[in-house]
C-alpha cells in the first residue's frame, strides 16, 4: 500500500510543483527521493543510474537529444534575427488576416508533424514566425501554445493513420499491423480533435479580446519591429524552411517511389538513403544546419554576425533540453518501482471490458512517466500480449492504444509540455491551462467517444 501511495504522491506532488512554478529540475529531484524512500528503492543506483543514465535517464536523454535541441535552437534563432520569419509571417497576414493566425500556426504544426518531422523541430522552426503573427493579431502568447499543441502534439502525433510519428511506429512494431491501422476510427477522432481544439482557441482568442487580455512578448523574445518594406521577400525568407523539411521528408518520398535494394549497393544515393532511415535525430539536426547557414548565406544582415547568433541560439538550447530530461529522469526512477510493476499487473487483471481496460493502463501509465511513446512502449512490451490473447481486434487496439497514449501523458510533469514552456518563456500558471485543454480534456474526451461508439 506504501509503494502506491508513495508512487501516485509523487506525480502529484510534481504536478503541483509545477505548476506552483518551482523549478522544475529541483522538483524532479525531491518528487524522485519521494519515490525512492516510499518503495524502499536502493539510494545510490536509483539516482546514479535510474535518473541519470538508464533507458529513461535524464543524461541518456539529454545525451540523445542535444544535437537535435542545439540545431532546432540555433535555426529559430537563425530565422528570427534574419528577420526571415517576420518576413513570412507578414505575407501570410497580407493573405489570411491577422485574425487567423491561430488557425496558421495550427495547420503549419500539422503538416510538419504529419510529414514526419520531430515535434521538437517544429516549435523551434514555428515560434519566431508565430511571435510576429500574435504581436500583429494582438493575440496572448498562451494561446500560441495552445495552437502549437494543438497542431503538433494530438490528432497528426497519435491519431490520423499513416503518421510516421513514433507512438504510430510502436504500435505498429508491436501488433505486426501497418501504420494505416483502425482507418476511420483515426480519421474520425482526428477530425474531431481539431475541429474541438479549434473551437476552443477561437472562444479564448474572442475572451482575450473582450478582456483587453493581448501580446506581452517574453524577456527573451526577439521580434523585428523594422518597416514591413525592409523584410526579405517572403519566397526569399521561405527558401530555409523549405529546404530544411524537403531534407527532413525526402528519405521518406524516394522510399515510396522505389525500393532501396534496388539502387546500386555502395552508391551515394543508397548510402544517404540509409543512412537517413537510420538516423532518426542525426538527420533532422543536419537538415537544420543546413537552414542555418543557408540563412546565413542569403540574408547580408546576418552573415556578418552568424557565428555570434548561431551561439546564442546554442545557448537558447541548454535550458529546455536540461528541464525536459530531468522530467524523463524522473520516470526512469517510477518505472523501477514494485508498485509500478504491481499497477500494470492489476490494470490487465481488471474486471473491464477489454478495450476500457486497454484504454486506462496507457493512459494511466503515460501519465505516470509523462511520456506518450515511453507509456505506449511500457504498455506494449508488458500489457499488449494479455489483450491480443482476449481476441481485440489488431486494428482497433492499435489505434485506441495509440491515441489514449497522447492523453494524460500531458499533464504538467510531462517533458513536452516543460519544453514548450521553456522554449516560449511562459510559466505554468501561465499557459497550461490551454495547453491541458488541448492536449489531455479533449484527446481523452474523443477516445472514450469512440470507445463507447465502438462498444455500442
Amino acid at each position: 500500500m506504501m509503494e502506491y501511495a508513495g508512487l501516485l504522491g509523487s506525480v502529484v506532488l510534481l504536478i503541483v510543483l509545477a505548476l506552483r512554478g518551482v523549478n522544475i529540475i529541483l522538483s524532479t529531484l525531491i518528487c524522485s527521493l519521494f519515490v525512492i524512500l516510499t518503495n524502499d528503492l536502493p539510494l545510490a543506483p536509483s539516482l546514479s543510474e535510474y535518473y541519470v543514465f538508464g533507458p529513461l535517464g535524464a543524461f541518456t536523454f539529454a545525451g540523445k537529444f542535444f544535437l537535435l535541441f542545439a540545431a532546432g535552437s540555433i535555426f529559430g534563432r537563425v530565422m528570427g534575427e534574419s528577420h526571415a520569419a517576420a518576413g513570412i509571417a507578414m505575407a501570410l497576414i497580407r493573405r489570411l488576416g491577422a485574425h487567423r493566425a491561430l488557425w496558421i500556426t495550427t495547420l503549419a504544426c500539422a503538416l510538419l508533424t504529419y510529414g514526419g518531422v520531430v515535434v521538437f523541430v517544429v516549435i523551434f522552426a514555428i515560434y519566431p514566425l508565430g511571435l510576429k503573427l500574435l504581436q500583429q493579431a494582438n493575440i496572448p502568447k498562451r494561446l500560441f501554445c495552445g495552437a502549437l499543441a494543438l497542431g503538433a502534439a494530438t490528432f497528426t502525433l497519435t491519431t490520423l493513420p499513416g503518421t510516421p510519428s513514433i507512438h504510430n511506429v510502436i504500435a505498429s512494431v508491436a501488433l505486426g499491423t501497418d501504420l494505416f491501422a483502425g482507418l476511420w476510427i483515426g480519421i474520425a477522432g482526428g477530425l474531431a480533435m481539431f475541429l474541438l481544439g479549434m473551437w476552443y482557441l477561437e472562444r479564448e482568442r474572442k475572451l482575450a479580446l473582450i478582456n483587453a487580455e493581448g501580446f506581452v512578448p517574453g524577456p527573451a523574445d526577439h521580434i523585428s519591429d523594422l518597416d514591413e518594406s525592409e523584410y526579405p521577400h517572403w519566397l526569399l525568407a521561405a527558401l530555409p524552411l523549405i529546404i530544411v523539411i524537403g531534407i527532413i521528408l525526402l528519405p521518406r518520398l524516394v522510399g515510396l517511389s522505389l525500393e532501396i535494394t534496388t539502387l546500386q549497393e555502395g552508391s551515394l544515393v543508397r548510402t544517404l538513403l540509409e543512412f537517413a532511415n537510420s538516423q532518426p535525430i542525426i538527420w533532422p539536426s543536419l537538415a537544420l544546419f543546413t537552414g542555418s547557414i543557408l540563412a546565413a548565406l542569403l540574408f547580408p544582415g546576418l552573415r556578418r554576425q552568424t557565428l555570434a547568433v548561431m551561439g546564442q541560439g546554442t545557448q537558447d538550447s541548454v535550458m529546455p533540453l536540461i528541464n525536459t530530461a530531468a522530467v524523463i529522469g524522473f520516470g526512469g526512477i517510477v518505472t523501477h518501482t514494485a508498485g509500478f510493476l504491481e499497477f500494470t499487473s492489476a490494470m490487465v487483471n481488471a474486471d473491464l471490458p477489454p478495450l476500457i481496460s486497454a484504454f486506462f493502463s496507457v493512459s494511466l501509465v503515460s501519465a505516470i512517466t509523462g511520456s506518450a511513446s515511453g507509456g505506449l512502449q511500457i504498455f506494449m512490451q508488458t500489457m499488449a500480449p494479455a489483450y491480443v490473447a482476449m481476441g481485440l481486434d489488431l486494428q482497433e487496439l492499435h489505434r485506441i492504444t495509440t491515441m489514449a497514449s497522447g492523453g494524460l501523458d500531458s499533464l504538467p510533469h510531462s517533458g513536452a509540455v516543460v519544453a514548450t514552456l521553456t522554449i516560449t518563456g511562459l510559466t505554468h500558471k501561465q499557459a497550461y491551462k490551454d495547453i491541458g485543454v488541448i492536449t489531455v480534456v479533449i484527446p481523452v474526451l474523443v477516445t472514450v467517444a469512440i470507445i463507447a461508439f465502438l462498444s455500442v
